[in-house]
């Protein structure tokens, strides 16, 4: 099944396709209507397409893959404060538990900081700009939702492995502070299974999902242009 982007791709071309049956000013308002109403979606495809791959001589793209390194520090760094705090752990302790379920506190944690990284990674890159032209973060706020919800159950997965409960429940009687280092070193061993690639593909399927939008909207505001050129030549 064709994703929106392709369809208006498809549209464009008709439109330009089509404009060959007419004559004179309705043959030129519909040729140019197609033809930036092509380069519009086109050019938002590419850009959302640069954000994940290389692509030679474009500088900038591939932000994404560039970026990873601060996302996963900002995954663990969030993971440790919300729910891993000395504090805590140390209540744990003194309650004399020897399992605990995480699966309800990690549902109600607020991995939004996880979201703004990735958000300011994508904003700050070259692309941010083209992006603003066509609703900026209120564009991408449409991935926080699915983005927050994937981040919870690769913590959920973390928090209730077989090593984790392990190192948890044989760390229990060396203290807090031993145990919130111990931890701390296997969220850490966790997210560094997380590749650039596994990043890729999670949010490439987000973006390819949610951002067609934007490619629509090229395309619209791309053919209003042309109309608009052909009235003024």
């Amino acid at each position: 099944m064709l994703d929106k982007g392709w369809i208006t791709n498809y549209i464009s071309i008709g439109l330009v396709g089509v404009s060959y049956a007419f004559e004179g000013y309705a043959a030129n308002a519909i040729r140019a209507a197609g033809l930036f109403a092509l380069s519009g979606a086109v050019t938002n495809q590419l850009a959302i397409h640069m954000l994940f791959e290389k692509v030679p001589f474009l500088y900038g793209s591939g932000i994404i893959l560039d970026r990873f390194e601060s996302i996963r520090e900002a995954l663990k760094i969030l993971i440790m404060e919300q729910f891993f705090t000395p504090e805590k752990i140390e209540a744990f302790v003194q309650s004399q538990e020897r399992s605990i379920e995480l699966a309800p506190i990690i549902e109600q944690t607020d991995f939004t900081p996880a979201y703004e990284a990735l958000l300011k990674s994508v904003m700050e890159s070259p692309m941010g700009g083209m992006i603003g032209m066509f609703g900026g973060e209120s564009l991408i706020a449409k991935l926080k939702e699915p983005f927050l919800e994937k981040i919870k159950l690769s913590t959920i997965e973390i928090s209730q492995s077989e090593s984790f409960m392990n190192a948890l429940n044989s760390h229990l009687h060396q203290g807090g502070a031993h145990l919130s280092g111990t931890i701390g070193e296997i969220v850490e061993s966790r997210l560094a299974e997380l590749t650039p690639q596994m990043i890729k593909e999670m949010l490439h399927g987000l973006m390819k999902e949610h951002l067609g939008w934007l490619v629509v909207w090229g395309g619209v505001f791309g053919g209003v242009i042309g109309i608009l050129s052909s009235l003024l030549i």
